[in-house]
C-alpha cells in the first residue's frame, strides 16, 4: 500500500490523461448526431431593433430551429438572466433591468445575442446566420463609467446602477483633517479578459423524459437551478453534469444565455443539440474582469500610522448586471479593505455604471485583487511621499501578531497572522540587500531597475458549506463524489490524496467524481479559494461518520466493547484481538455479510468561520527608456497557506495566478472604440503573457495554521492574482520615479511606459 502523508509534493494523476489526448471535454463528449448552434450576435453596441427577418435562414438547407427574441416569448420562455444586487447608501436597491437570453427591441454590447440557429452542421448553421436581416437605428454608445449620455435602461436614466458605501465618513473626514499628513492616488484598473484556454461551450439531450445539459463550468447545482426557473421544468427533470474544464478562472462560474438556449432547442426539437464558441465570440461575449476607477485617500500621524483610508470607486458593470458584479466591488471588495494594516477608520464608496460593453464579473480573486492593488500602490506611493522605506511603513502598520484574533475595519475576522515573519523570509529570499548592487549595474548598460513589493491578504469566499460522498465498489475500488469542480487545479490528485491520508486507502483505489447533478445532491462549485478547504472539511466528517458506523461491527467480530475499538488512520485495533482490518477489508467483510449500509457514506460540513491567505509578493524589473520595455527580471513569492496538502500543486497554483496577475500590470488591456466595437478582438491585437515574459518564481510557504478549520488550511488558488498586481505595477513605479514619473499606470506596455518617460522629460 502506498500511504501519502500530509505535505508531500506528489505529481497530478489526473495530468496523464490530458498530456495524452484523453481528457473528456465538454465537444469531445457531445452526442452523436448531435445538431449544431451558432450564434447570431449584435454588431453594434447600441441600436433599437426595426426589423429582424429570420425567414430565409429558416428555409436554409441542413436548418432546424432559429429562435428570436419573440420565439422564446411565444414559447413560454419569458425569464431573464439571473443576478444579484446590492443596498445603495439611500436604502434603495441597485437598479435591476431585465437581461433578456436573447435582444428585446434593442442591442446593448457588441456581441450580444440576437438569434439561435440550429443546422446539421457547423458551417450549414453559420451560412444560415449570414441569410438573417437585421435592421436597426444607431443610438450612442455610452462608453465611460460615468453619469450621463444615452441611457442603457429606463431603470438607470443616468446608467448608474449602484451608489454604496460601508464605514463612517464622518470619522476619517476627521481624522483626514487632523492627519499629520495626507497622501492621494487617482488609479486604474483596467479591464481584462479572462481567456481561459478552453472557451465556453454546452450540449443538451433529451434522456428519456429528462433533459440532460452538460456545460464547461465551475458547478452544476446552480446551472441546474437557474435551467428549471428560465425554462419552467422541475428541477428533478433536469440533470447538469460539467466534464473535463480547460479553464475558468470565475468566467466559467455564472450561467451565460447560450446555455438556456441550447437546451431549450433541444427541448423543442427532441434532438441533441451541440455549442462551441470560438475565440473571437469568447473574446466578444465572455465576462470580463476588472474595469474600475480610484481616488484614494491615506491619512498618516507623525510617526507614519495611518490613521484613516478611503476609497472611492467608480465601476464599468457594462450593459447588464451580470450575476455578481455589484457584490464584486463592493462587498468582497470590502472583505480586504484595509488589508494586513491595523486601521480601523475606513469608509468605501463605490458607484457602478452601465455601459455599452461585455457584462463585467469575477476574474481571479473576485474583488480581492481589487481592493489590494489599491491599497498596496497607495502604499509604495505613501512611503515615496512620506520619504520612508517602503518595508518600514508596511511593519510599522502591520497588524501585530499578539492582536489575533483580529476584527478589521469591515467586520471580517482575521484568526492568524504572522506578517512580519512572512515579510522578513521574503526579504531575504528576494536578495533585498543585493538590490542596489543590480541597480547600479542596469544603470551602466543605459536601464531603469525597480523593486515592487506587495503584502497581500485575501478572503476564502462562497458557500462553507459542501458535502462529500465515499463508497467501496464491488471491485474493490473506492469513489469519492465531491461538490466542488476541477477546472485544471489538480483536485483529482488533491481530494484522493487527502482521503488516502487521513484512511490508509491505497490512494490508486480512489476515484474522484465530480459534477454530476445526479451523483451528489449537492454542492457549492468552485471558486473564491473554497474548493479544497470547503470540500476536505467534508470528507472529515465523512471519514467521522463512516469510522464510526465500522465500529459496531467490528468490535462484533473482533469480540470487543465497541469502545474498545480504535482506528489510527490505516487500521481498525482492539487490544486482545487479532484482527487488524483496513477500511477496504472491513468493507470487504460487510459486502460479504450483505451489511450494505457499511458500503456508502455521506456527510455535509460546514466551515465555522472563513480563514485568510496572506504573503508578500516582491518583483524586480528593468526598463529600457529608449523603447520603453519592461523585462521581469525577478519574481519571488512567500505565501502564508497555513498547512498544506501538496506544496507541488500549491506552488502551481501560485505560479498561474502571479502570471495572470504580472499579465495584467504588463500587456493585458481591452480596448473598445467611441462606438464600442472591440478592438482587441483577438490575440492579434490582445497581448497574453507568454513563457518569456516572466523569469522562474522564486517560492517559499511559511505557514501560520489557521484555527479556522480543523485541518488548519487557507485557501490558495487565487493568491497569486491578489499580490502579483500590485508588485509588478511597484516595481514598473520604483523604476520611473528617478525619471519624474509620477502617475504610472497599467498596463506598461512598451508604448505606455516610453510615453510616460517622455512627458516626464517634456514637464522636467
Amino acid at each position: 500500500m502506498e500511504k501519502f502523508g500530509k505535505s508531500q509534493p506528489v505529481t497530478r494523476f489526473e495530468d496523464q490523461r490530458f498530456l495524452t489526448g484523453h481528457g473528456r471535454y465538454v465537444d469531445d463528449i457531445a452526442p452523436a448526431g448531435a445538431l449544431h448552434a451558432h450564434v447570431f450576435r449584435a454588431p453594434v453596441a447600441h441600436g433599437e431593433i426595426t426589423a429582424l427577418d429570420v425567414d430565409e435562414a429558416r428555409a436554409a438547407p441542413g436548418v432546424h430551429l432559429v429562435l428570436t427574441a419573440d420565439d422564446l416569448a411565444r414559447a413560454g420562455v419569458t425569464e431573464g438572466m439571473a443576478f444579484n444586487t446590492v443596498t445603495n447608501r439611500d436604502g434603495t436597491k441597485g437598479a435591476a433591468p431585465r437581461r433578456p437570453l436573447l435582444a428585446e427591441g434593442r442591442m446593448r454590447f457588441v456581441g450580444e445575442p440576437v438569434a439561435l440557429v440550429v443546422a446539421d452542421s457547423p458551417s450549414a448553421a453559420q451560412d444560415a446566420a449570414e441569410l438573417i436581416e437585421l435592421d436597426y437605428e444607431d443610438l450612442p454608445a455610452h462608453m465611460e463609467p460615468a453619469a450621463g449620455g444615452t441611457a442603457l435602461h429606463d431603470e438607470a436614466p443616468d446608467n448608474r446602477a449602484f451608489d454604496w458605501a460601508m464605514g463612517d465618513e464622518a470619522a476619517v473626514t476627521a481624522a483626514e483633517q487632523a492627519a499629520a499628513r495626507v497622501v492621494r492616488m487617482r488609479l486604474h484598473d483596467n479591464r481584462i479578459i479572462a481567456n481561459p484556454m478552453e472557451p465556453r461551450g454546452c450540449h443538451a439531450e433529451i434522456e428519456g423524459n429528462r433533459l440532460h445539459v452538460a456545460v464547461n463550468g465551475q458547478g452544476v447545482w446552480g446551472t441546474k437551478r437557474n435551467l428549471a426557473r428560465v425554462l419552467g421544468m422541475d428541477a428533478d427533470d433536469i440533470r447538469v453534469t460539467n466534464p473535463d474544464v480547460g479553464g475558468g478562472f470565475g468566467t466559467k462560474a455564472m450561467d451565460y444565455p447560450e446555455t438556456y438556449l441550447v437546451a431549450h432547442a433541444a427541448r423543442t426539437l427532441g434532438k441533441p443539440v451541440r455549442w462551441m464558441a470560438g475565440r473571437g465570440e469568447t473574446m466578444l461575449s465572455d465576462n470580463g474582469g476588472r474595469g474600475l476607477d480610484h481616488a484614494l485617500m491615506l491619512a498618516f500621524d507623525a510617526d507614519h500610522r495611518i490613521t484613516a483610508y478611503r476609497v472611492d470607486s467608480r465601476v464599468d458593470l457594462g450593459a447588464y448586471n451580470s450575476p455578481m458584479a455589484q457584490l464584486i466591488q463592493s462587498e468582497l471588495f470590502s472583505k480586504v479593505l484595509t488589508g494586513v494594516y491595523d486601521v480601523q477608520t475606513a469608509f468605501l464608496h463605490v458607484e457602478g455604471f452601465f455601459t455599452n460593453t461585455t457584462q463585467v464579473d469575477a476574474y481571479r480573486g473576485a474583488g480581492r485583487p481589487e481592493a489590494i492593488y489599491a491599497l498596496e500602490r497607495i502604499m509604495d506611493r505613501a512611503a515615496r511621499e512620506l520619504g520612508v522605506d517602503v518595508w518600514e511603513l508596511h511593519r510599522r502598520n502591520f497588524i501585530p501578531k499578539t492582536a489575533f484574533p483580529y476584527v478589521s475595519a469591515t467586520g471580517e475576522t482575521y484568526d492568524v497572522g504572522d506578517f512580519d515573519r512572512v515579510l522578513s523570509r521574503a526579504e531575504a529570499l528576494s536578495d533585498r540587500a543585493g538590490f542596489a548592487a543590480r541597480k547600479a549595474e542596469s544603470a551602466a548598460s543605459g536601464k531603469l531597475r525597480g523593486m515592487g513589493l506587495c503584502y497581500y491578504i485575501e478572503s476564502i469566499l462562497g458557500n462553507p458549506s459542501e458535502t462529500a460522498k465515499v463508497a467501496f465498489e464491488a471491485d474493490g475500488s473506492v469513489s469519492i463524489y465531491v461538490g466542488t469542480q476541477s477546472n485544471g487545479q489538480g483536485h483529482e490528485t488533491v481530494y484522493a490524496q487527502f482521503l488516502s491520508d487521513q484512511t490508509g486507502i491505497p490512494v490508486d483505489l480512489i476515484r474522484v467524481v465530480q459534477g454530476d447533478s445526479d451523483r451528489i445532491a449537492n454542492g457549492g462549485g468552485t471558486g473564491g479559494s473554497r474548493s479544497v478547504t470547503t470540500q476536505n472539511n467534508a470528507t472529515l466528517a465523512t471519514v467521522e461518520k463512516m469510522i464510526a458506523a465500522f465500529v459496531p461491527y467490528l468490535a462484533e467480530k473482533m469480540g470487543v466493547e465497541e469502545a474498545e475499538v480504535t482506528f489510527d488512520d490505516e487500521t481498525f485495533r482492539a487490544p486482545g484481538s487479532n484482527l487488524t482490518p483496513t477500511l477496504t477489508e472491513a468493507a470487504a467483510m460487510a459486502r460479504a455479510d450483505g451489511r450494505t449500509d457499511l458500503l456508502v457514506h455521506e456527510e455535509t460540513a460546514t466551515l465555522p468561520a472563513r480563514s485568510y491567505p496572506n504573503g508578500a509578493h516582491v518583483a524586480e524589473v528593468e526598463v529600457d527608456p529608449e523603447t520603453g520595455k519592461v523585462t521581469l527580471d525577478r519574481y519571488t513569492v512567500v505565501d502564508d497557506f497555513g498547512n498544506l496538502i501538496n506544496p507541488m500543486l500549491v506552488e502551481g497554483q501560485v505560479h498561474g495566478g502571479a502570471v495572470q496577475g504580472i499579465g495584467q500590470a504588463l500587456c493585458e488591456r481591452v480596448v473598445h472604440d467611441e462606438d464600442g466595437q472591440l478592438l482587441t478582438a483577438s490575440f492579434m491585437d490582445y497581448a497574453m503573457p507568454r513563457a518569456d515574459d516572466v523569469p522562474m518564481f522564486a517560492f517559499a510557504s511559511e505557514p501560520v495554521p489557521s484555527t479556522a478549520n480543523a485541518m488548519g488550511m487557507k485557501g490558495c488558488g487565487e493568491a497569486g492574482t491578489v499580490g502579483a498586481m500590485a508588485a509588478t505595477a511597484n516595481a514598473v513605479a520604483d523604476a520611473l520615479w528617478e525619471r519624474g514619473v509620477r502617475n504610472a499606470d497599467m498596463p506598461f506596455t512598451p508604448h505606455r511606459v516610453w510615453s510616460m518617460l517622455n512627458a516626464a522629460g517634456e514637464a522636467a
